[in-house]
């Protein structure tokens, strides 16, 4: 591997790195595929035979990785992105269309295992200011009413990955649970017709952002060690925030009439970077703690038993909006390239051993764009830095983060590379006015990365997709101040 193999978690050189032998029952991955070097679908579907991944997450229906997916028996969910909700909720025939187009056409021997069909993705939430409000439930209808005309209802069902923010509790404990008052109407309307016709309700929960929203939130209450405060409710026990949120969900829709739907938790993780509680080793125990529990088959109180799952994600992003938090881009278990990031037993027998990471991977060249000290002015330098952060990514530079500790070179040299690589290599994108230069040495410090990028088949490069994605590099030129 090139130069970015050198820098897995400091003590992942001395683990064995082996295939797993067993898998938990009703666990799976989101595979994303916002960045700017996507890895190849072929070595993506490889890491998840290797690891006996059976189950994925999709955010959309792209040709290659549903064709790719093809012929291996993986449990699919593709995605409808709410971009195309409007559209779909509108006119019935799009909707049959899109069936056609990416469930149909892979409905056939040796093609892909279509579970279920995702119809938009956290529509709801308040930062969204209402703006699916009017078309999802809509847009959902249309496309279940299509899956069974095409004689999909059989194999496979419709939901809306919720976030969890569309229900709470007016005091900490879970049986204060109900939907939140401003999409309540419409949350009882579509989960009613879950009901009659048998749709699982999707939901997204999120431990860290327990921590991540409230300075005073007990940190081990976001794990699953017990070793955090409890909350006693109606007679039952809760040790960990995932367990009290999961069920906050149970008692609203019991408020709703509804005792037994089926639920998936759409996404559940942990970052590593961005963030000070955004680390390798924080994420090891998380998942640590949530596999070992999916393999005790323990649910959670007040539904004991099988969870199904979808861990949040396969591999970093490193072109997703940070407008939520900078460690955005760094929920994967695996790195950009692939490589496993920290200890992880997927069969939840707490074995310290390491996820098979992707086979095959080709890197650009071995080299790195670092500041020329002969040349540059600190003084000046501002708008480069600026512009670097602008279309590249510095969330590794964040307080806590893995490359919080270099020196304002350092961070400079962090920012030119980041940019450097996610422009291919371009000798252009190397000059900064005479500030940076190309050099073969590895510039990478300690446990911060400077990654080599990998070749990929994305065309996804050109600087106003950068601009549509980032945040302006204004947010951290106080982080990196240099004088």
């Amino acid at each position: 591997m090139a130069g970015a193999g050198a820098m897995l978690v400091a003590n992942a050189m001395i683990l064995t790195i082996l295939p797993l032998t067993g898998l938990v029952q009703g666990f799976g991955v989101n595979w994303g595929n916002i960045a700017s070097h996507p890895l190849n679908p072929n070595f993506v579907v490889g890491m998840l035979k290797d690891n006996n991944i059976n189950k994925v997450k999709l955010f959309d229906a792209d040709p290659w990785t549903m064709e790719t997916l093809a012929g291996t028996g993986i449990e699919v969910m593709v995605g409808i992105p709410n971009n195309m909700l409007e559209d779909l909720a509108k006119d019935y025939g799009y909707a049959e269309d899109w069936v056609k187009e990416n469930v149909t056409k892979y409905m056939r021997d040796g093609g892909v295992n279509i579970k279920y069909v995702a119809v938009g993705n956290e529509p709801f939430l308040s930062a969204y200011n209402g703006s699916f409000l009017k078309t999802t439930f809509p847009a959902f209808k249309n496309i279940h009413k299509a899956l069974r005309k095409a004689g999909h209802g059989d194999k496979m069902q419709a939901t809306i990955p919720q976030n969890a923010e569309v229900y709470h509790s007016d005091s900490d404990k879970p049986s204060d649970g109900d939907f939140r008052s401003d999409v309540k109407e419409l949350m009882l309307d579509i989960v009613n017709f879950f009901k009659d016709n048998g749709n699982p309700f999707t939901v997204n929960i999120y431990p860290f952002l327990s921590l991540y929203q409230n300075q005073h939130f007990p940190v081990e209450f976001a794990f699953f060690n017990g070793n955090g405060q409890a909350i006693t409710d109606k007679g039952r026990t809760y040790d960990s925030v995932f367990d009290a949120n999961y069920d906050t969900l149970v008692w609203a829709l019991k408020k709703a009439g509804i005792s037994n739907m089926k639920i998936i938790i759409g996404e559940v993780g942990w970052p590593t970077d961005g963030h000070i509680y955004a680390s390798p080793s924080l994420a090891e125990k998380f998942y640590s703690g949530l596999m070992k529990k999916l393999a005790n088959d323990e649910g959670t109180p007040l539904r004991p038993g099988k969870l199904d799952v979808y861990l949040f994600g396969l591999l970093d992003e490193d072109m997703k909006s940070i407008l939520p938090g900078p460690f955005e881009r760094h929920w994967g278990i695996f790195r950009y390239d692939g490589q496993p990031k920290f200890v992880l037993d997927f069969t939840g027998q707490g074995r310290k051993i390491m996820p098979v990471g992707a086979k095959g991977v080709e890197y650009m060249e071995k080299q790195w764009c670092v500041v020329n000290k002969e040349t540059i002015n600190l003084d000046n330098v501002g708008p480069d830095l600026d512009y670097a952060c602008y279309h590249g990514d510095c969330t590794a530079l964040l307080y806590g983060s893995t490359c919080n500790k270099l020196d304002s070179i350092g961070n400079i040299s962090y920012a030119f590379n980041m940019y450097f690589q996610m422009q291919s290599q371009d000798v252009r994108a190397c000059d900064f006015r005479g500030a940076a230069s190309i050099v073969k040495t590895n510039a990478s410090v300690g446990t911060c990365l400077f990654p080599v990028q990998i070749v990929s088949g994305s065309g996804k490069l050109l600087s106003f997709v950068y601009a549509r994605f980032a945040v302006l590099g204004l947010v951290f030129l106080g982080l990196l101040a240099f004088a």
